[in-house]
C-alpha cells in the first residue's frame, strides 16, 4: 500500500490550492478527483484582491490577470433597469496590490491552477479516482479509491486527508460532521452565455431588484457573460434551456441583439444555501470549501472561502510536518476560519434580502432608500472595501480582549524591495515588521528561525499600517496573517516564530523568493 503525507480529496480550486501551497514546503500530496480532466461547466465567477493575493502567492498572479477582468463595483436597478444606487470601486489596485475584485471563468482558473501544479515534483494529481471511504487509526488514514474507468480499486495510506470534495462531500460524512442551516434558502437559475457581440453594458455587477424576478448580471470573460434570476414557485431550469425561451429574461441586457448571436454554455438550478459544518476536523481528516461551508452567492465570496481554508491550513500542516511546529497549531484551523466564513455568509444573507426581498413593499422601501445610501458618511467605502474581518483569538492569534489592534487581520502586501512585494520576499516564512531597528542579537535570534525582517519607514505604507493599529512591531505568519502586534519587540514575538519548511517558488513570475534576512521597503 503506497503511502504518502496528505491525501487531498477533490481538485477544485480549494484543492489544487492547497496542493500548490504544500508542494511549495515540500510536503509529498496526492490529489485525488473523480473526474478525469477539469469540470467543464462555470461556478464561481468572482473573487476579491486578498484571494488575488493568494493566487499570486501560488505563482500564478499573470496568468490569472490575463484571463481575468477587474469589475467596477456593484449596481442596484430598478425593474425599468434604472439605477437606484451605484457603489463604484476604485480602479486602482488595493492594498495588496491587485483590484479589489475580479471576474473570471473558473474552468479556465482550474486549467492555470493544474498546469502550475506540474512545477512540484512532491504533488501528484489523478483524475478518474473516486475516493470511497476513509478509515483512521492512531497513525494515519486508508484511503480507499474506486478507478471510475476500469471499476480497479486500491488502498492508500495517508499521514493526513484534506476534505475539499464539495457540497455533497464522503469526507465530511465520514467523520459525522453536519452542516448547521443558518436560515437562508433560495432557489436561482444560473444561465452562462457566450457572444461576440459587445452588450455596450457597464463593466461591473448588475443587481436587478425586480419584486417579479430578483436577477443579477455581469460580464465575466471576452465573451462570456453571466446571468442569475430568481425562480418561482413550480419552475425549473428546464423551463429555460433553450435561447427563444432564455431571451425575454436577458433581453433587458442584450437588447435588440439577434438570438443567433447567442450561445448558451450553461443553464443550471442552483439552491443557494446557507451552511456551515458542525465540525471541521475529526483528529487526521479536515474540511476545506464547500464542504466546510456553503455561502449564498451575493457578495462573491463562496470560492474564496475555500481559497481561505487551503492558505489557513496549509502553512500550520506543513509545520506539524516538518516538526516545527506542535500538533496543537492545528486545532486553530477550525477556531479561526469558522467564525469568519460565519461573518462572510451573514454578510451575503444581509446583502441578498436587501437586494431580493419585500416583494411590492421590499421595491418601495428600496426606491426611497437606495438613491439616498450615498449621503450615509462612510457607506459607499463600506459597500466597496474589499476588507474582510480578522481572524478570532486563537493560539496563533494572540489579542487583546478588550482592543483589537492588528492581530488577525492582514498585512498588506506593500512593495518592500525594488518592485517586489511583501509576499514575494517572505515567500511562506514568518516575518516581523518594526518601524524600530532591533538589536543585532535580536535579528540574529529571528534569522536562526528562518524569518525575514522588514523594516518599516515613516511614511511607507507598513509604518501607516503599524501606525493604524497603535503598534510598532508586528509578528506576521505564513498566511500574511499578523499573529501579535505592539509597541516594542518581546522576546515572546520572537519565541513565537518558527521554521515552516522549505519554501518554493513564489511570487509573481515564480522564481525562489524571501530570504532571511533584513529588508527594507522603498519608498511608496
Amino acid at each position: 500500500m503506497r503511502t504518502v503525507q496528505v491525501v487531498i480529496v477533490g481538485a477544485g480550486p480549494t484543492g489544487l490550492t492547497a496542493a500548490t501551497l504544500l508542494g511549495q514546503y515540500g510536503v509529498e500530496c496526492l490529489v485525488l478527483d473523480r473526474f478525469g480532466s477539469i469540470y467543464p461547466q462555470p461556478r464561481a465567477v468572482a473573487l476579491d484582491d486578498e484571494v488575488h493575493r493568494i493566487l499570486a502567492r501560488l505563482g500564478v498572479a499573470d496568468e490569472f490577470a490575463a484571463i481575468a477582468r477587474p469589475h467596477r463595483g456593484l449596481r442596484l436597478l430598478d425593474r425599468d433597469m434604472r439605477v437606484l444606487a451605484e457603489f463604484a470601486r476604485d480602479p486602482a489596485p488595493g492594498r495588496h496590490g491587485y483590484p479589489q475584485g475580479s471576474l473570471f471563468d473558473q474552468p479556465e482558473l482550474e486549467a492555470i491552477l493544474r498546469r502550475n501544479l506540474d512545477r512540484y515534483a512532491s504533488v501528484t494529481l489523478r483524475g478518474n479516482a473516486e475516493v470511497t471511504a476513509l478509515t483512521q487509526d492512531t497513525g494515519g488514514v486508508r484511503v480507499d479509491v474506486t478507478d471510475t474507468h476500469t471499476g480497479g480499486r486500491e488502498s492508500v495510506r495517508a499521514g493526513y486527508v484534506l476534505g475539499c470534495d464539495g457540497a455533497n462531500s464522503l469526507t465530511r460524512a465520514t467523520i459525522g460532521a453536519a452542516m448547521r442551516e443558518l436560515g437562508f434558502t433560495q432557489r436561482w437559475l444560473v444561465v452562462d452565455v457566450t457572444t461576440e457581440a459587445d452588450l455596450g453594458q457597464w463593466e461591473g455587477v448588475h443587481q436587478l431588484s425586480d419584486p417579479a424576478r430578483a436577477g443579477t448580471y455581469m460580464r465575466v470573460g471576452r465573451t462570456r457573460h453571466r446571468w442569475e434570476f430568481q425562480l418561482r414557485p413550480g419552475e425549473s431550469a428546464d423551463d429555460h434551456r433553450d435561447i427563444t425561451r432564455l431571451h425575454p429574461l436577458i433581453s433587458r441586457w442584450t437588447g435588440d441583439l439577434p438570438v443567433d448571436r447567442l450561445e448558451i454554455v450553461r443553464v443550471a438550478e442552483y439552491t443557494f444555501r446557507a451552511q456551515v459544518a458542525d465540525r471541521w476536523r475529526d483528529r487526521r481528516v479536515f474540511l476545506l470549501g464547500d464542504a466546510a461551508h456553503l455561502t449564498p452567492p451575493f457578495i462573491g465570496q463562496g470560492m474564496c472561502a475555500g481559497q481561505r481554508d487551503a492558505m489557513n491550513l496549509a502553512w500550520k500542516l506543513a509545520g506539524v510536518l516538518a516538526g516545527t511546529l506542535d500538533g496543537t497549531a492545528l486545532d486553530t484551523y477550525q477556531v479561526e476560519r469558522a467564525r469568519h466564513a460565519r461573518a462572510m455568509i451573514r454578510l451575503a444573507k444581509l446583502v441578498g434580502t436587501a437586494m431580493t426581498a419585500g416583494g411590492e413593499l421590499g421595491d418601495v422601501v428600496r426606491h426611497a432608500v437606495a438613491p439616498r445610501l450615498h449621503l450615509v458618511p462612510g457607506l459607499t467605502g463600506l459597500a466597496t472595501d474589499s476588507r474582510t474581518p480578522p481572524l478570532r483569538r486563537s493560539a496563533l492569534v494572540v489579542r487583546p480582549r478588550l482592543r483589537r489592534g492588528l492581530a488577525g487581520g492582514l498585512c498588506p502586501n506593500a512593495v518592500v524591495d525594488g518592485d517586489r512585494r511583501f509576499d514575494d520576499v517572505t515567500a511562506g516564512r514568518f516575518a516581523i515588521v518594526t518601524a524600530v531597528e532591533p538589536s543585532a542579537a535580536a535579528r540574529a535570534a529571528i534569522a536562526r528561525r528562518g524569518a525575514v525582517l522588514v523594516l518599516a519607514r515613516p511614511a511607507d505604507a507598513l509604518h501607516r499600517w503599524l501606525r493604524s493599529g497603535g503598534a510598532r512591531v508586528a509578528v506576521v505568519r505564513p498566511d500574511g496573517v499578523v499573529l501579535r502586534a505592539g509597541r516594542r519587540l518581546l522576546p515572546a514575538m520572537v519565541d513565537a516564530v518558527r521554521p515552516v519548511g522549505p519554501a518554493g517558488p513564489g511570487g509573481k513570475d515564480g522564481r525562489p523568493a524571501g530570504h532571511a534576512g533584513w529588508v527594507r521597503p522603498s519608498r511608496q
